[in-house]
């Protein structure tokens, strides 16, 4: 019976398939829905691996590493500078006034126009009195901020004769470029008349072009010996990071510089072909190669931004400005006192040093100005570094090796005013938060603990 019922059950199933596919369409059952339940959904926790760290508790550990005495004597250092800018102000204008009261400057210039009448000679030949006058003149405070207090604070290297065959290329230098540059000056106050300072810029501007060609390979080894650093894993770096960063240089030069004293320092320096990389003997035996490199990106920095074009612009502004406020400071000048000194015109060269103490005047009231234009290149070549080096904290150790003649950490307004680079502060922070935006880094990442 039970195998009976199945063989109905089946009939009757085909049947009623039969029977719906017979069916019209529009009297088939239409699909159903299958059956769904909600799912929930959730967001699964996003697990960061970075490395902890924090730009300015690193820049405080840094920072502490230099104290007590040696914090002391540093913060002294650099701020005794400030007060010295102010005396070598009133030194100059003091040897000025005694030139032009005792009419000792006059007395010059007669002399000259008494053996040449070229007006060209006769601005040589006063020339040839005025630099070792001033020079002889100011030699108590050069001798005291250059020899004496350099050894006060442990500075300086070089014996008192060292020293003074140093003054004494300093001085060569200065009146041989006093020679040149004084007649075509005074040439060109003769033609020009009332419009002379614009002139007079302008070729104060082709000097600082021609100074920054010549330097590196006529003026800076007058002074330290130069010879091409041997060749070393260090070396190559050198020249790697050089090609990388398209500064066109075939050698590293090693320069005695530890003939002067022990501050660390290096250059990328030359204008039109004369680029040139200067390691200073002293970083490399107190710096680590990974220092050397991160104080050399820096240098490189200031060579592929265009700084020494950059400032020349920038300061060919600020010697327009110097000049046409050293025309206004002359002339007002002369009017009260021009009769008394008996000098009654631009032209005279017995005039140079009210010249030199308007310029003088003008340079020290510019004082944050160049020094603000100066240390916002100073800054975009230590981001250069840091991105091209990659070495945060090589860089941070090299700037607290600065310390030893640079306050670490001034006042707001003092960096502003005094300081031609960032300070130690200012330049450690940014090497920490160069740090904390590539933290993640695997060059980076493993020296998060770091300092």
């Amino acid at each position: 019976m039970t195998f009976i019922r199945l063989i109905a059950v089946f009939l009757l199933l085909a049947i009623a398939q039969a029977m719906a596919q017979d069916a019209p369409l529009d009297q088939q059952l239409p699909p159903r829905a299958a059956p769904t339940r909600h799912v929930q959904v959730g967001q699964l926790p996003t697990m960061d691996t970075t490395p902890a760290f924090d730009p300015g508790q690193a820049t405080a550990r840094y920072l502490a590493k230099v104290n007590g005495a040696a914090r002391a004597r540093s913060d002294a250092y650099f701020e005794g500078g400030y007060w010295l800018k102010l005396v070598d102000l009133l030194y100059a204008l003091a040897v000025a006034a005694a030139l032009l009261w005792s009419q000792a400057s006059l007395r010059i210039q007669e002399w000259a126009e008494a053996r040449t009448h070229s007006r060209s000679g006769q601005v040589m030949l006063y020339a040839a009195f005025y630099v070792p006058i001033v020079t002889v003149a100011t030699l108590p405070l050069t001798l005291y901020e250059g020899f004496f207090r350099e050894h006060a604070y442990g500075l300086s290297n070089q014996s008192f004769l060292q020293w003074l065959g140093d003054f004494g290329i300093d001085f060569a230098v200065n009146f041989v470029a006093a020679l040149i540059f004084l007649p075509l000056l005074y040439a060109a106050i003769r033609r020009a008349g009332e419009a002379w300072w614009i002139w007079g810029a302008g070729l104060a501007i082709a000097f600082n072009i021609v100074a920054a060609v010549i330097w590196p390979v006529f003026v800076a080894p007058l002074y330290n010996h130069y010879s091409p650093l041997p060749d070393s894993p260090l070396k190559a770096q050198i020249l790697s990071l050089a090609r990388a960063n398209d500064v066109p240089a075939s050698n590293v030069w090693l320069v005695d510089a530890s003939r002067q004293s022990n501050r660390v320092s290096a250059n990328v320096s030359g204008f039109l072909g004369t680029a040139r990389i200067s390691l200073n003997d002293n970083l490399l035996k107190q710096g680590t190669s990974d220092e050397v490199l991160s104080a050399l990106g820096h240098e490189m920095g200031h060579y592929v931004m265009g700084h020494v074009t950059r400032d020349i612009l920038m300061f060919g502004l600020v010697i327009i400005l110097g000049f046409a406020f050293t025309n206004w400071g002359y002339l007002l000048m002369l009017e009260f006192f021009g009769g008394q000194w008996q000098v009654r015109k631009v032209s005279e060269v017995a005039g140079l040093p009210l010249l030199v103490a308007m310029a003088s005047i003008f340079m020290f009231l510019a004082t944050p100005l160049t020094n603000s234009i100066t240390r916002t290149a100073e800054q975009q070549a230590d981001i250069f570094g840091l991105d091209a080096v990659r070495k945060p904290d090589a860089f941070a150790t090299t700037i607290l090796k600065l310390s030893t003649y640079r306050k670490l950490e001034p006042g707001k307004w003092e960096e502003m005013i005094f300081y031609d680079h960032p300070s130690g502060r200012t330049r450690i922070e940014t090497a920490m938060r160069w740090k904390k935006e590539h933290i993640a880094d695997p060059d980076i990442r493993d020296t998060a603990k770091l300092p």
